[in-house]
């Protein structure tokens, strides 16, 4: 049975599962699968994630089939894992995700009204995951945020949390003062104290600039990654005009760098 299902390749999410369970086998699979645990795979798991958001960011959509099949695999990883300690298994995962879905949506699958906006529906969720909060005995505003989210992502969960209870600024032009003070206050530090005020200081900026994305309304992981991309995009502009003269970008002063770097922008901008 177990051959037979590996090899159908319509075998679907049980194939995977027995994929999964083989490579795990303590006599027959793989050495490097059978070494891993919880923590030395999560690293992997959040590349996945990563690596969906940005087939989904650059839009190639001939990846996603893969990148989503490279998450789904993490998910598997992790759920064969727990059930060789007896914790539970992918099927738990998924009905527990189910009955997740189901409790926190009774406006599809229970008998309140649809009719309410996507606001409403948010305050509503909100409300829901609260109260299993509280049946967790996470009694704190800001109890159950990850530890293990990248740091601008928790910051700004961190931020809609404490504005829940009214513990934020009114408006985004209060948040820009507060973003001069700080860049100000990461000045002095630079200027008069040590490294360990200097990392204190360009933190508190940081939070600030991800409250500032709340504000505006602005993912700041999105708007990083475009940034990112845009960078890498006029660079290798760069790069390309130097071949074309015969040069490498270390032959080049900073003045000539930055003159190929507005060549850049301006076709870039011109382009679009």
């Amino acid at each position: 049975m177990g051959d037979e299902l590996i090899h159908d390749s319509n075998g679907g999410l049980p194939r995977l599962l027995e994929i999964m369970a083989r490579l795990r086998d303590p006599e027959t699979g793989c050495p490097w699968d059978i070494e891993q645990d919880f923590a030395t795979i999560a690293p992997y798991t959040i590349e996945e994630a990563y690596e969906v958001a940005d087939a989904i960011e650059r839009e190639a959509w001939g990846e996603l089939k893969g990148e989503l099949g490279d998450l789904l695999f993490q998910a598997v990883f992790h759920a064969q894992m727990a059930s060789e300690r007896g914790l539970f298994d992918f099927h738990d995962v998924a009905n527990v995700m189910s009955d997740k879905m189901v409790a926190r949506h009774p406006h599809v699958f229970g008998d309140e009204s649809r009719d309410k906006s996507a606001a409403q529906q948010t305050v509503d969720w909100e409300a829901i995951k609260a109260a299993e909060r509280a049946a967790k005995a996470q009694q704190g505003v800001l109890d159950g945020v990850a530890l293990g989210l990248p740091a601008l992502m928790r910051a700004v969960k961190l931020q809609n949390r404490a504005a829940r209870v009214g513990f934020d600024w009114p408006g985004a032009s209060e948040v820009l003062d507060k973003l001069r003070e700080e860049a100000e206050e990461l000045v002095e530090a630079r200027d008069t104290l040590g490294p360990d005020e200097i990392e204190e200081e360009f933190g508190d900026l940081l939070f600030v600039v991800a409250n500032l994305a709340r504000h505006l309304k602005v993912d700041p992981e999105v708007a990083l990654r475009r940034a990112n991309a845009k960078f890498t995009r006029r660079f290798k502009r760069i790069e390309e005009k130097l071949h074309e003269m015969g040069k490498r970008p270390e032959e080049l002063d900073l003045a000539e760098m930055d003159g190929l770097w507005d060549e850049a922008k301006a076709e870039e901008r011109k382009s679009a």
